[in-house]
């Protein structure tokens, strides 16, 4: 496929304009495929501030992309307007600190992560193992501390603990969001299966109603963050509030991580998103206001109109 001269200058722009741009499918806060996600993972770790490119929105670029590059999948990373590579290249760069490099930020520490692994827990393990001689078991911890137990085969750059006899081996980005991880094998009246506590996850986002926020407000102890998009704010405007955009994004995420911050949107299901990338940048004070601009509007402040 041909790339047009206005497709052409459209990418070379973006280039010019970023130092790092991830084309994905989706957005970094909101990826749409796993690969996608893999990749931007990645990249949020080592950077609060870089441009991606959702190709699902824009099919010139989709297209154009894997011929500008001579790449035909997506994602693609391109570092000061030259290619990089896509997931699994992005991914293996990260774990051998290349991409760290490459960026100019700190390698990864590469310490094994303390875990504790019950009796109860290894035998269970061992049992699904089975006879799988050529695989080794990993546990991965994606940027929403989510994790999962798989068996691949072992890379050059894995790090490996051993807790209670067992084996674990972790990517880069894993081992450190499984440091003092514990693992049981738990029964409930549900069911029984494994359980793993990982203490580095953030703490959950914590509900708060108007009435609550409206006392936090008044004491000053709290940074209330608008996620509404600009149309919805000139209707109600709430006094106050910060703007979270891509422009205030790197501003916001580099706030002192205890920071309490409430996130406040419509109704408040887009709040609680944002709220969790925010739990993904380290932030352990947050709280989703539950029925968003709605609810002030209801039960505070009558005088801001309801939409």
């Amino acid at each position: 496929m041909s790339l047009s001269p206005a497709t052409r200058a459209r990418i070379e722009a973006l280039l010019a304009d970023h130092r790092v741009v991830l084309f994905m499918k989706g957005t970094r806060h909101a990826p749409q495929c796993g690969f996608s996600a893999a990749a931007a993972d990645r990249l949020n770790a080592l950077l609060d501030d870089y441009a991606s490119v959702d190709v699902l929105a824009d099919e010139e670029i989709r297209a154009g992309i894997k011929t500008f590059g001579n790449w035909p999948t997506i994602p693609q990373l391109y570092v000061g307007g030259e290619l990089v590579g896509g997931s699994d290249i992005i991914q293996s760069m990260f774990d051998s600190g290349e991409l760290h490099r490459l960026l100019g930020v700190a390698e990864p520490d590469r310490t094994p992560p303390t875990l504790t692994v019950t009796d109860a827990a290894v035998e269970k393990i061992r049992a699904a193992l089975g006879d799988a001689e050529d695989a080794k078991l990993f546990l991965v911890v994606d940027g929403r501390f989510q994790p999962q137990f798989q068996l691949r085969e072992a890379g050059a750059n894995d790090i490996v603990a051993v807790a209670n006899g067992l084996e674990i081996h972790f990517d880069a980005a894993s081992a450190q969001r499984a440091r003092g991880a514990q693992i049981d094998w738990t029964k409930t009246p549900h069911g029984e299966g494994l359980a793993i506590f990982l203490p580095q996850a953030p703490q959950v986002i914590k509900p708060i109603d108007v009435h609550a926020l409206a006392r936090r407000i008044q004491a000053g102890d709290i940074v209330v963050v608008d996620v509404r998009p600009d149309a919805d704010r000139a209707i109600a405007s709430f006094a106050g509030a910060q703007v979270f955009s891509p422009e205030t994004h790197a501003r916001l995420t580099a706030l002192p991580k205890d920071t309490p911050i409430a996130f406040i949107c419509h109704h408040g299901n887009s709040s609680r998103n944002a709220a969790e990338h925010f739990r993904e940048h380290g932030f352990r004070d947050l709280y989703n206001v539950e029925g968003g601009i709605d609810a002030w509007s209801r039960e505070i402040d009558p005088s801001i109109p309801r939409y």
